[in-house]
């Protein structure tokens, strides 16, 4: 490791404002941040991991660090004055643009988040703690590595993964078989997917509200089982994922036949 290596932080704050705002489906909301600093930021995965640092009511960005060990500048404030942290997925990433996306799931005043995304307006200030550009090594916040030698591909997940999935999704091969299953709120939640030829994509809305739709009749051992030789498992959902791994019994696979993430 060099010297430079140390020095320069793996994620550094990235100071930006939102640009645009546009409603998905009931439950999804996507802002679309920029500003000049993201010239130097530098995403490295479909599944790619940021956090969000969200104004503070009457103090906005006033206190947000914005040094190297902005972890710690954070912690050493006083709680009121500590902007709330979320963790993200960016769903699309255009650097000539200096733009990111980043799709919220809306719950109502029920967290910091998604009360904010309720009431953003065009704007509005923000920090991401994301990849930095000038690390010279990988930086790491994404999952999604399948296994080369995957006859098919199983993705699953709740809405907190869809936006991580769906970005997968489109980064597929033609060719390249896959089974994804996405579990939303409402079928309003369905969203358009340029799914590539080889995959399926399921979209399971939950119905009624509050219990999960993975498994349903109709979604059992015997359809995912077809699947799952070999296969390559990955998502950011656990109440789901939870599911298909009893159905497939994959607490006996190990780590080189599948990925997880569940939160």
């Amino acid at each position: 490791m060099t010297v430079e290596t140390l020095q320069v932080p793996t994620y550094r704050p990235f100071a930006v404002r939102v640009a645009r705002v546009q409603r998905l489906s009931p439950s999804f909301l996507r802002i679309t941040f920029t500003g000049d600093e993201l010239a130097e930021c530098a995403p490295n995965g479909w599944d790619q991991r940021i956090k969000v640092l969200l104004p503070i009511p009457g103090r906005g960005m006033a206190d947000c660090p914005a040094g190297a060990d902005w972890y710690g500048e954070w912690r050493a404030l006083p709680e009121e004055r500590r902007n709330p942290i979320r963790t993200y997925t960016v769903r699309d990433w255009r650097p000539g643009l200096r733009e990111m996306d980043v799709d919220f799931v809306l719950h109502g005043a029920t967290g910091p988040a998604s009360a904010w995304a309720e009431r953003v307006a065009l704007g509005d200030e923000v920090a991401l703690i994301a990849p930095n550009a000038r690390f010279p090594g990988p930086t790491g916040g994404y999952e999604w590595h399948p296994p080369a030698d995957a006859s098919c591909l199983l993705v699953a997940g709740d809405e907190t993964a869809v936006p991580a999935v769906c970005a997968i999704v489109e980064s597929l091969p033609v060719g390249r078989r896959a089974r994804i299953m996405l579990e939303v709120p409402t079928a309003g939640d369905v969203l358009p997917l340029a799914a590539p030829a080889g995959v399926e994509v399921t979209w399971l809305p939950r119905w009624p509200a509050g219990q999960s739709a993975i498994p349903r009749p109709g979604i059992g051992r015997s359809t995912l089982i077809r699947w799952s030789q070999p296969l390559g498992a990955h998502s950011a959902s656990s109440s789901p994922v939870k599911v298909i791994r009893r159905k497939l019994g994959l607490s006996r696979w190990t780590r080189a036949t599948r990925t997880a993430n569940g939160r």
